[in-house]
């Protein structure tokens, strides 16, 4: 075989490989279908993941410090969602504020407010380059998750309506979605 065959061969090899890598490359997680917990997905500027998702239990030592407030009423449950979000640019860019968890229902459930004070409470803010949520040194960076938390109050019939789903939503209307392991 002449070495110009020989490239043309490789050159076709090639030009395969590259179409069947494509083809396999299936849909984008977060945006096109709902991304697994551990995957850290670009949002606009800056980068989120959801470490882990867990129901809560205020009355045992751990959980104590994550929720601090009034007891949850018979029939529902309290779910903390844990995140980072981070800065990889070399601007200073505005975390989102915007969350919601969704059944497969479609009924929908927003955060609740957690006291500024709470160490482990995600709170929206600006971030400068290579900064992130939470903060390195934090408690909540320095904790089991290493991550900030959003708390959620479900009703328990919803947990049975499974998947649910964390959306985020950032200012100029670009979204990610988690599947949370429930």
């Amino acid at each position: 075989m002449g070495l110009r065959r020989m490239k043309t061969v490789a050159a076709c090899a090639l030009a395969l490989a590259f179409v069947v890598t494509l083809a396999s490359c299936g849909e984008e997680p977060g945006v096109e279908e709902p991304a697994r917990e551990g995957l850290a997905l670009e949002l606009g500027d800056l980068e989120y993941n959801v470490f882990i998702t867990r129901q809560l239990n205020p009355d045992v030592a751990p959980d104590k410090a994550y929720y601090t407030g009034p007891d949850v009423p018979k029939g529902e449950t309290l779910y903390g969602v844990f995140l980072q979000v981070c800065n990889k640019t070399e601007g200073r860019h505005e975390s989102t504020d915007n969350f919601v968890v969704k059944d497969n229902q479609h009924e929908e459930f927003e955060p609740e407010e957690l006291p500024e004070g709470n160490p482990f409470a995600y709170h929206p803010r600006t971030l400068g380059p290579e900064e992130c949520i939470p903060e390195a040194g934090s408690v909540a960076q320095l904790g089991p998750t290493e991550a900030t938390m959003l708390l959620f109050r479900l009703p328990v019939e919803v947990t049975e309506n499974r998947p649910l789903e964390l959306e985020i939503v950032d200012a100029t209307g670009e979204r990610l979605t988690y599947e949370l392991d429930l």
